[in-house]
């Protein structure tokens, strides 16, 4: 397996499971790793996603011109 086609099973999910069983074998690890977050940290993740999304609104609302 050329070095693209490691790359591209590593970037594409699609591409990956299109690969037989033995090609996903002898896929080396890729080097960004697996990301495991506690619930604590998926928390956290979730409340920080939840007040920028607020904030953008908040944004969005000051620069809407009156009709």
């Amino acid at each position: 397996m050329s070095n693209l086609d490691i790359i591209r099973a590593w970037k594409d999910e699609e591409y990956r499971n299109s690969l037989s069983e033995e090609q996903r074998d002898q896929l080396p690890e890729n080097p960004a790793g697996m990301i495991e977050l506690s619930n604590t940290d998926m928390e956290s993740t979730d409340a920080f996603l939840r007040l920028t999304a607020f904030a953008n609104l908040l944004e969005l609302g000051n620069k809407a011109q009156p009709y």
